[in-house]
């Protein structure tokens, strides 16, 4: 048989251990708790910044202040970094606009146009004016929902 002093001190060492851990594992379910409500607050507003970028966007669009073809690019892959569980689908949801951002997402931009040949960058000028006059209709219609959507 145990006696009663053994009993005691055996508590005592246990009660030695578990304090420590308890203590500790609140410390860390606080920490988790503090992390969670910091990554939502981050993801509210990366949120909120790509709705506004969105919007903004599109109503550039379609105000005739951004070409068809640039703000398809820039809508397209706003609309794909959405930080949703399932974000837009652009090819179901928006398919004028994205047939159009696949037209031209691999034209050369920026410094890699000024190198072009001038008669080069003139005739993708014109297939690009084009595919925007061919789709212009269907990606305005597509897009009147954006300027005032919210995720």
């Amino acid at each position: 048989m145990i006696s009663d002093t053994t009993a005691v001190f055996a508590a005592g060492i246990a009660l030695c251990i578990v304090l420590p851990l308890a203590f500790y594992a609140g410390k860390l379910l606080h920490q988790l708790r503090a992390q969670t409500v910091r990554q939502n607050a981050v993801r509210t507003a990366r949120l909120a910044n790509l709705t506004e970028s969105i919007q903004t966007i599109a109503l550039a669009m379609q105000q005739q202040q951004c070409n068809l073809s640039e703000g398809a690019i820039r809508l397209v892959n706003l609309l794909e970094a959405l930080p949703l569980a399932t974000p837009p689908n652009c090819q179901s949801d928006y398919p004028a606009l994205y047939a159009l951002y696949l037209e031209v997402r691999d034209l050369p931009t920026h410094d890699a146009r000024k190198a072009l040949p001038r008669n080069e960058r003139q005739a993708q000028d014109r297939v690009r004016e084009e595919h925007e006059a061919r789709l212009e209709s269907a990606i305005l219609t597509e897009i009147q929902p954006l300027t005032q959507r919210q995720w």
